[in-house]
């Protein structure tokens, strides 16, 4: 074919250039602005505690609530404080503690200031608190025992004051009863004369009597003779008024205090005494 017959050539037209899309700058910000919202519900902040509002959460006006919103239960109580064990008598230990008896709730006790030494202290203590507490009822008085001192096992002359825990029932005197709570015998028979160990006189020694229940009979006379335990054994053993020197072993006070005592020993609160050594009294 000549060239003058060919047709001429169209042009093929080519892509044409794209134009941006008026609406795509806003919402790309958009989504940009909302991506926060919506990844980081439920992520933790950026400090690392989950947001208000989050289970698991404890919010400050939650009033002490727990996990669920149920309330807290409240601390345990603080365990109660362990009672206090009542007041026990001085210098005395459990040995001797165990022979007074339960019932008792007037002990009034001599301590002597040594096994071999005629002199010692008295105390009435009484047992009226309601914890069963001992405590004193009177200051101390001073006292007189047997010239030798003391002994756990008494025979007659040997000079010397039984050890132990005895009942206090009786009392009697010379002198008319001064109010005694205890069955009192008046009697003559109180009477004595004579010297004591250092020329000091006995008179009126036996003016107010209280029977220590050794080797003797409860509920008679002090001057009741029946002994239990023998004659050599001794007895008679009684609380007198002090003459100013040491006993065949007895134990004596003043008269003053022999009519407080009197006064004070009431039958019904099963008074006893307590004597001996500050060491016999110690077990």
């Amino acid at each position: 074919m000549s060239p003058s017959l060919r047709t001429p050539a169209r042009a093929v037209p080519g892509p044409s250039p794209r134009r941006p899309c008026p609406l795509a700058a806003p919402v790309l910000a958009l989504l940009l602005a909302l991506l926060p919202v919506l990844t980081g519900c439920g992520a933790p902040t950026s400090s690392g505690a989950p947001p208000k509002g989050v289970a698991g959460t404890r919010s400050d006006d939650e009033g002490g609530r727990g996990p669920s919103g149920v309330p807290a239960a409240p601390a345990p109580p603080a365990p109660p404080a362990p009672p206090v064990p009542p007041l026990e008598i001085p210098g005395l230990g459990p040995e001797t503690r165990a022979r007074i008896p339960v019932d008792a709730r007037q002990a009034f006790v001599v301590t002597g200031k040594g096994a071999d030494s005629n002199e010692s202290t008295a105390v009435l203590y009484v047992r009226d608190a309601p914890d069963r507490s001992w405590t004193p009822a009177f200051e101390p008085w001073a006292a007189h025992n047997g010239m030798e001192g003391w002994t756990d096992e008494h025979y007659t002359g040997d000079l010397r004051s039984p050890v132990g825990v005895f009942g206090l029932t009786d009392a009697g005197g010379k002198l008319p009863d001064p109010g005694a709570l205890l069955p009192y015998d008046e009697e003559e028979y109180f009477a004595v004369e004579g010297d004591g160990f250092f020329g000091e006189p006995l008179e009126g020694s036996f003016d107010y009597v209280v029977a220590i229940n050794y080797n003797r009979v409860e509920g008679v006379s002090p001057i009741d003779h029946e002994r239990p335990l023998g004659e050599d054994r001794g007895g008679g053993i009684w609380i007198h008024v002090d003459h100013g020197g040491p006993t065949q072993g007895c134990v004596s006070v003043s008269e003053e205090r022999m009519k407080e005592l009197l006064l004070t020993l009431d039958p019904a609160k099963k008074p006893v005494i307590v004597m001996g050594d500050r060491a016999s009294l110690a077990r």
